[in-house]
């Protein structure tokens, strides 16, 4: 191909990469689906704009470095504080989890298409990846709980370092100049290689980001070129000493940068993301026209159904054995087990071994492989991607925030029963060390001052549902709710006051305050006239719950409590109601009539209050 014309050719790939992402933030689905329907158009017989020809033999480096650059930039984002939030889970995932994918899907593979234990672990390795680059585009869209954010991000990171390795192993062993090597002994070696020079990169980026003077004028830039070259340099050199023990080096280096405290981070992460967005397109683009048709011809209605095995069985089965006895409610673990899309590793590694396949004269292997992979890609994709907001609001796992600004004993122990009760809880602290016993308890904690309008924004102000200001200072505390007021429109704004002469003047302002004696008053007082209910409601570890809902459901709505009652769950009953939300409340009679709008105050069993309010707000 002439060089005018590969110019043009990849300034267009580009081009439509952008115009892809544009369209896939206004659509609010993963720009990948777009980028693999784009690329299967211009390699399709007749057009073949793109061909194996198109960039001869500089393909595999091509789609290293940009591997390269996408590990990187998945790794650099994935802070220690955020893995806090859902450590036990996030292991699980990537380890536990990780071998149940693997097995599951070689074993789909290996019965439906009759292939050999040695291809099928090939291509269950390449998909235990759910990957970074198809995961965080979901979760810009669906914002879910820190802690379900945090465990697919975790594994999606982790997974392509373990896919990566894995399949180049088990790819060997079906070669049969190399089908003798050593499984455990090839993984281990590459493993390790990957971290020693991720270690050894990261650590000498640091060193000249930190102590080097970067030219002050121009420091922003060469301290974003210093990291783009580190990446690259940590990938290459560890392939050179390992084949795919590079993804472990960038990886490595990228995870070691992004937790550092390096300057002109800001500026390093705006750059690796855009850069990351522009060779994700063309990567992408690339891959998908130089898929075979024959190759999703020969997997045919097989390679639907092994799709449908790991998307509707082994995902769901891992996620729910990893995820058990954590704090994931089960709408948040189902909604894990509906987002497992493939990205980027298992879609350049697969088109890599299937050309060396071909060569070798294994056209069948290249076809299943191809074809098997990229159908995984374009399925979870398409349906995992682009329904996972519909999924999550069917599911009820879009929490909006409550932010407590405050992180002293107060705010942790409202945040402890506010998080036992299934509430996405932010807690925002000015004292570092104050923020990180907060994290350690497994809180999204961020540190900041809380009266800063843009603070709480990055708190997630503006999907906040409630603001409570806790901190030990009336006047912060004052202006904390006021800007949650009138700059975010909160609907449930409350003010701690310390002092009790201030009560007065923030109820003036129109502030809903709580007063610390006053609210000490009245726990004694409760203990003394009715310690039983007392105890019961103010054990955060109880099986009993009271929570107010608005009844939205028309099923109800102009019936008698005596025929709502029923409908309810067992140990679940009707303790108040009111017309509005700050109307007074009363105690209704078996022929009170509930109607649309009603707030109603349900009592009972933690696990059938809540089923009781999911059946009374139906929205």
């Amino acid at each position: 191909m002439a060089e005018s014309t590969l110019l043009l050719l990849v300034a267009g790939i580009i081009a439509v990469g952008v115009l892809a992402q544009i369209l896939a933030d206004r659509l609010q689905v993963p720009a990948i689906v777009f980028y693999i329907v784009v690329g299967l158009v211009l390699g399709q017989p007749g057009l073949e704009v793109i061909t194996r020809e198109t960039f001869g033999g500089a393909l595999s480096t091509v789609v290293g470095f940009a591997v390269a650059i996408i590990v990187f930039e998945g790794a650099f984002h994935l802070k220690v504080e955020r893995i806090r939030t859902a450590p036990r889970a996030a292991l699980r995932l990537v380890t536990v989890g990780a071998v149940v994918a693997l097995v599951g899907t070689a074993a789909a593979v290996r019965l439906i298409f009759g292939v050999s234990w040695n291809l099928s672990l090939v291509i269950g390795s390449l998909l235990v990846a759910t990957g970074p680059t198809v995961v965080t585009p979901i979760l810009n869209i669906v914002p879910v709980r820190d802690r379900v954010a945090t465990a697919l991000e975790f594994e999606g990171i982790v997974n392509d370092v373990t896919a990566a390795i894995l399949a180049v192993v088990f790819f060997q062993t079906v070669l049969p100049e190399t089908a003798g090597n050593d499984i455990v002994r090839g993984f281990v070696t590459r493993l390790g290689v990957g971290l020693l020079f991720g270690v050894v990169v990261a650590g000498a980026v640091y060193y000249l980001l930190r102590y080097v003077d970067l030219s002050p004028g121009d420091a922003p830039r060469n301290a974003r070129l210093l990291v783009l070259a580190g990446a690259l340099v940590a990938f290459a050199a560890a392939n050179f000493e390992a084949t795919e023990a590079g993804v472990a080096a960038a990886a490595t280096a990228g995870f070691l940068l992004g937790n550092a405290d390096v300057p002109y981070e800001a500026e390093i992460e705006a750059f690796k993301g855009d850069l990351t967005l522009l060779v994700l397109a063309f990567v992408f683009i690339g891959l998908a026209a130089l898929l075979d048709p024959a190759a999703l011809v020969e997997v045919g209605v097989g390679g639907l159904v092994v799709v449908a095995a790991i998307a509707l069985v082994v995902r769901p089965a891992l996620v729910f054995l990893s995820t058990a006895g954590d704090r994931f409610t089960r709408g948040e673990r189902t909604f894990m087990s509906l987002v497992g899309p493939r990205g980027i590793i298992p879609a350049s590694v697969a088109t890599l071994f299937a050309v060396q396949f071909q060569e070798a004269g294994l056209v069948r292997e290249a076809n299943v492989l191809l074809g098997t992979v990229f159908l995984a890609i374009l399925l979870t994709a398409v349906f995992e991607g682009g329904l996972a907001r519909y999924v999550a609001r069917y599911l009820k796992i879009i929490p909006m925030r409550v932010i407590i600004v405050g992180g002293g004993r107060v705010g942790r122990s409202l945040a402890e029963r506010l998080e036992n009760r299934g509430e996405n809880v932010v807690i925002v602290e000015t004292d570092e060390s104050v923020a990180e016993s907060v994290r350690n308890a497994g809180y999204t904690a961020i540190i900041g001052d809380g009266t800063d309008t843009e603070l709480l924004r990055e708190a997630g102000a503006d999907n906040a549902k409630t603001v409570v200001a806790a901190t030990g200072d009336d006047d912060a505390n004052l202006l904390v709710a006021q800007l949650s007021s009138s700059k975010f429109d909160v609907q449930n704004v409350i003010a701690r006051a310390n002092n009790p002469d201030n009560v007065d003047a923030f109820e003036d302002l129109g502030v809903r305050t709580i007063s610390s004696s006053m609210a000490t008053a009245w726990a004694i007082d409760n203990q003394i006239e009715r310690p039983a209910i007392t105890h019961w409601m103010t054990d955060v570890g109880r099986s009993g719950d009271v929570q107010e809902v608005e009844v939205t459901n028309e099923e109800i709505a102009g019936k008698p409590v005596s025929e709502v009652g029923p409908m309810l769950p067992e140990a679940c009953l009707i303790a108040l109601v009111s017309k509005g939300e700050h109307d007074d409340a009363e105690v209704p009679t078996a022929d009170y009539v509930l109607e649309l709008g009603d707030h109603i105050t349900l009592l009972g069993r933690r696990e059938s209050v809540q089923e009781g309010m999911t059946f009374v707000d139906s929205n």
